[in-house]
């Protein structure tokens, strides 16, 4: 039976595609501008460094965005276009997310995308999939340029806040509802709904599951590009 009133709740990272989407999207899009051999690597690096010591998640998405200080959003949304159509004849999906996503909006529910990413990345990805509304990073642009700062890193416990206040805008049952996530840092997201769905082999996930019961969700091994 259709269930219209309650939703469908997808992390997009590992999750439904098999990339870190705003890794992988600069290193296409510095690429594709021209930049030197080794640009990307020394980009990332004191982002790497700053994760393998246990940096926040937010703290890290923070600093990713700054990378983008200068930049045209007009220019980045034709590079995440430019990005999504080389990348998706790389196997870019992950086949059981997309066909649960696919399963819960015949079955009529309202589905979501949440993800730490941005609009390059996610608008194509979006798109492609027909959710219904879609929630990333969100970046500060002023007069057509990125800032370098975001909003609000939607990382961890933002997660749920969407889920919660995505429910109450459109009136959906949170308990019937479902979400599906790959990380740790998906736990409010999946915390937030009554069918939990951990996707992969997430240790943190996979005990909470044990505990709680929730469906887990085997995926096929990567095809796609390094990150």
């Amino acid at each position: 039976m259709p269930s219209s009133n309650a939703g469908a709740f997808f992390d997009v990272d590992e999750t439904l595609v098999r990339v870190k989407s705003m890794f992988h999207f600069l290193e296409f899009y510095l690429r594709r501008r021209g930049e030197p051999e080794g640009t990307y690597e020394r980009l990332v690096g004191g982002i790497r460094a700053a994760a393998a010591e246990g940096a926040p998640r937010d703290r890290i998405n923070r600093a990713y965005y700054r990378l983008y200080a200068g930049e045209s959003a007009e220019r980045l949304a034709a590079a995440g276009e430019a990005w999504f159509e080389h990348t998706v004849e790389r196997e870019l999906f992950i086949p059981e997310t997309v066909a649960e996503l696919g399963a819960r909006r015949a079955e009529g529910y309202f589905t979501v995308l949440v993800s730490g990413s941005f609009f390059a990345c996610l608008d194509p990805i979006a798109a492609q999939l027909r959710a219904d509304w879609t929630f990333g990073t969100r970046p500060v642009i002023r007069q057509g340029v990125l800032t370098g700062e975001v909003v609000s890193p939607l990382i961890g416990p933002a997660k749920g806040r969407v889920a919660q206040v995505v429910a109450a805008v459109r009136g959906l049952d949170l308990e019937t509802s479902w979400a599906y996530g790959d990380h740790a840092s998906d736990l409010d997201l999946l915390a937030a709904v009554g069918r939990p769905v951990v996707v992969g082999d997430d240790p943190v996930l996979a005990g909470h599951a044990a505990a709680h019961g929730w469906r887990r969700l085997a995926t096929t091994a990567a095809g796609a590009a390094r990150v």
